[in-house]
């Protein structure tokens, strides 16, 4: 048992499933373990910058229902950078010193904190600044932060991206179609690439990869030579067109997303090849949902090991899943290190050497 502590959890940027699952862990480990108290930080740093700080008390009888639940009972957000806090004004205020005193009013020994490449890197930046004993879990659907093999909610992205390939199989065959898949990925094909081999996908195209409209419409025809009148492509969002340029969209606030290069290349294909397109955009159903057995796996463990280390003090550190063992890293050395699909590694091997297309 270690010195009594009270520490905080808050999950940052965008959502996915398994977030609850680490805060259970967490939890757990901590009250029934440590006898330490753990404080919920709601809408990660938005949450200390409230005054009072705004935070969810946690029993630890009461977190089991977390295991199965999408999302995050905390709330998150991926706006609002807190170094340059946009104000109603339209100007850019820097508000991080808010946090850091929110921090401290609550007492806190040290804060867990949920996220992607840029939420942690945010939150090292206000832990050096501020004195704040900080350890990270990495969580994206895109799993590209760097030395971790796993991050929370890729697994069951893909498992939902999978699924729909195995539904958009029998629609594509009944109607001789060419069904297209729109996934996420922000910079990388990860769930492109692993939900297309488990799906069964006949083209796969990932950012990493450059790709031709030739190329995937001799796939199409090579098919079609082949009697099999029906195609199914899996394709990432930051996928470029031909010319090299990002399809995005703009909100109403004038913030850029990926997302139309389905219906860009759904045009293209039927242009080029005579074939009848059909796009399908998965958004953020990949982010939602019951996290697989594997998320929550994950979250147990990545949840135990940071707070074990904080009982043994170990700051400035993320936990990561490397060699079927949780080990952990700099976050530093994690956060430099942006993991793309690796165009000569094991997947694209793989894919390859089942006859998918990649496009090159």
């Amino acid at each position: 048992m270690g010195a009594q502590k009270r520490i905080g959890i808050l999950t940052s940027g965008g959502d996915c499933a398994g977030l609850n699952a680490v805060i259970r862990a967490v939890v757990h480990r901590a009250m029934g373990t440590y006898g330490w108290e753990v404080l919920g930080i709601c809408r990660a740093t938005q949450g200390l910058m409230s005054r009072p700080p705004q935070v969810m008390h946690f029993e630890q009888e009461k977190v089991d229902r977390l295991l199965s639940m999408g999302g995050t009972v905390l709330g998150t957000t991926n706006k609002g950078n807190p170094f340059a806090f946009p104000m109603p004004d339209g100007n850019l205020c820097d508000r991080s010193q808010e946090i850091i005193d929110g921090y401290h009013q609550l007492g806190l020994s040290a804060l867990i904190g949920i996220g992607g490449d840029g939420s942690l890197a945010i939150l090292r930046k206000l832990a050096q600044q501020g004195g704040i004993n900080f350890v990270g879990i990495p969580k994206t659907i895109d799993n590209d932060v760097g030395i971790t093999e796993r991050s929370i909610g890729f697994d069951t992205a893909v498992n939902i991206a999978t699924e729909a390939l195995d539904r958009l199989h029998f629609t594509a065959a009944s109607h001789d179609r060419v069904m297209i898949l729109e996934v996420m990925g922000r910079d990388a094909g990860h769930i492109a690439i692993c939900a297309g081999i488990a799906g069964g996908a006949d083209v796969i195209l990932i950012p990493e990869i450059p790709y031709t409209l030739e190329k995937v419409c001799r796939k199409i025809k090579e098919r079609q030579a082949q009697g099999k009148h029906f195609c199914v492509a899996i394709v990432s969002e930051a996928v470029c067109t031909t010319g090299g340029e990002s399809i995005t969209q703009s909100d109403r606030s004038g913030a850029y997303r990926f997302g139309g290069v389905g219906h860009y290349l759904a045009d293209q294909i039927s242009t080029y090849s005579g074939a009848e397109t059909r796009v399908t955009v998965l958004g953020h159903t990949q982010r939602g949902g019951i996290p697989s057995p594997l998320d929550r796996l994950i979250a147990a463990a990545f949840g135990v090991a940071a707070v074990d280390l904080i009982a043994e003090e170990k700051y400035d550190c993320m936990v990561t899943w490397q060699n079927r063992q949780v080990v952990h890293v700099p976050i530093a050395d994690a956060i430099s290190q942006y993991q793309a699909v690796d165009p000569d590694g094991t997947l694209v091997k793989t894919a390859r050497g089942l006859g998918i297309c990649l496009g090159d």
